[in-house]
């Protein structure tokens, strides 16, 4: 089956086409400045990267840029659109309605229509480029694979916060969790990659990149996980502040006479390591030369995030009583050595031990603890469009 994963931002549109039978991507792209002037990257398996610039005043357009593409006679990877038999779309909030990936109709439009409050820079995006897709294909199945599904197993302990009830009841006011695909990907891959017993697991995920979140996935399931309400809160990250206390907000308000909203852009885009290392840098390559270098600010941005990582793991550890495995992932958990190191540093007491000469691998499945560790440490890098294709394709197989 071919599937056509589609993850639509507010300017932006990032899609991938993959044989499910394979999961061989046979073409991938992205289409940048949509309501602006439009520019579509292209690339076939194995093919060179094609640029075109043509107006994109909706995703709609951007979707067919996209369609033709794909089957253009020269670099096109397909004959005709029948071959796409289902599209697969990456969408942020489901709230607590959606529990889990669903084939959309007018029900499910209608919940992410409300889901809009909570995710106002995503969920308008992914319902651009549903309507866009049904509009373009009609027919095809669509199916949407919510970035909060998997975070729904968590349990009223976990997800509610202690504030008035009134607010949880009249506005869904809870804990909801981001990066679910990812996570639910690396805990399913960890759990068949170490041999351990899916229904008998305790297992941590660290998806650690410009956007960071950690989850306790026990037998399966999520049982708590790090980013709340919005993505805003839980770890240190590029330039978000993570957890903090909410006082800051109006104590900084008053003194700079700005508003919450200008305070929230400010904890969302100017915080996390960006601003702990005075402003150097929200990527991680360049704080850690920055910081073989000698500058503090940047070796103090890394350590915080490394101790706020390792904090979460220890509280996941409690909450699920003991962790067989923990398993790095996104940019960051993949490829920096030292993250990894200083973070499973505070971790000795649960008889972790690393191997310095493993821990420099990257790019691929890895085992980073030694034989005699007693908790198994793995970078499993993730793959959220496989993950996202890899639901689609079983619901639309179950619904023929």
């Amino acid at each position: 089956m071919n599937v056509l994963v589609v993850n639509c931002g507010s300017s932006s549109l990032k899609f991938q086409l993959i044989n499910s039978e394979t999961e061989a991507v046979a073409a991938k792209g992205l289409c940048e400045r949509i309501g602006l002037d439009g520019r579509l990257v292209y690339q076939p398996a194995g093919g060179e990267k094609e640029i075109t610039e043509a107006p994109m005043p909706t995703h709609t357009e951007a979707i067919k840029m996209v369609l033709d593409a794909l089957v253009n006679p020269k670099t096109g990877v397909l004959k005709s659109l029948d071959e796409v038999e289902a599209i697969g779309h990456r969408v942020l909030h489901g709230g607590s309605k959606i529990t889990q990936s669903v084939i959309i109709n007018d029900e499910v439009i209608s919940v992410i229509d409300e889901c809009c409050d909570l995710g106002p820079l995503h969920n308008p995006a992914n319902l651009m480029g549903i309507r866009a897709c049904m509009e373009l294909m009609p027919g095809k199945p669509n199916v949407a694979v919510f970035d909060t599904a998997f975070h729904q197993t968590m349990p009223p302990k976990a997800y509610r916060y202690a504030i008035p009830t009134k607010y949880y009841e009249k506005y869904a006011v809870r804990k909801y969790g981001f990066h679910g695909t990812s996570h639910s990907f690396v805990s399913k891959e960890t759990i068949k990659y170490l041999g351990l017993d899916k229904d008998n697991s305790k297992v941590i995920v660290c998806h650690l990149g410009n956007g960071a979140s950690i989850s306790a996935v026990e037998n399966g399931k999520c049982v708590d996980t790090s980013m709340g309400l919005t993505p805003l809160e839980g770890l240190i990250m590029g330039t978000r502040s993570g957890d903090l206390d909410p006082a800051v907000l109006e104590f900084v308000c008053k003194k700079e006479n700005i508003d919450v909203k200008e305070m929230v852009r400010i904890l969302n885009k100017e915080s996390g390591v960006m601003a702990l290392s005075n402003g150097l840098s929200s990527d991680f390559r360049d704080l850690e030369e920055a910081m073989d270098n000698g500058n503090e600010a940047a070796a103090l941005a890394i350590d915080a995030f490394c101790y706020r990582v390792a904090k979460y793991v220890g509280s996941y550890v409690a909450a699920m009583n003991g962790v067989d495995a923990i398993a790095f992932t996104g940019g960051i958990g993949e490829n920096a050595d030292v993250v990894r190191a200083k973070v499973l540093s505070y971790l000795g007491y649960l008889g972790i031990k690393m191997d310095p000469e493993m821990n420099k691998k990257r790019g691929e499945n890895f085992v980073l603890s030694t034989e005699d560790s007693k908790v198994k440490v793995a970078v499993i890098p993730t793959n959220e469009e496989l993950a996202i294709c890899r639901e689609t394709v079983e619901l639309v197989t179950a619904a023929k």
